[in-house]
């Protein structure tokens, strides 16, 4: 099984993101961590982590809480 990220926008539409797969969760989540400034620049306003097709956790929103 792989990871990978759902990128959304606002409304919940998909857009087009980085198309990096992962092996575990915890890769997923390191790069997540490192990029996610990015691609809320990029125009991606909530992403969903996926396992093969199956959503693990999400969406979540790129913009800080508060």
């Amino acid at each position: 099984m792989e990871y990978r990220w759902r990128y959304q926008d606002a409304q919940g539409r998909d857009v087009a993101g980085p198309d990096v797969t992962f092996a575990e969760q915890t890769e997923a989540e390191d790069w997540f961590s490192a990029q996610w400034r990015d691609l809320l620049d990029a125009g991606v306003e909530q992403v969903t982590l996926l396992r093969s097709e199956s959503e693990v956790y999400g969406p979540m929103s790129l913009h800080p809480a508060g």
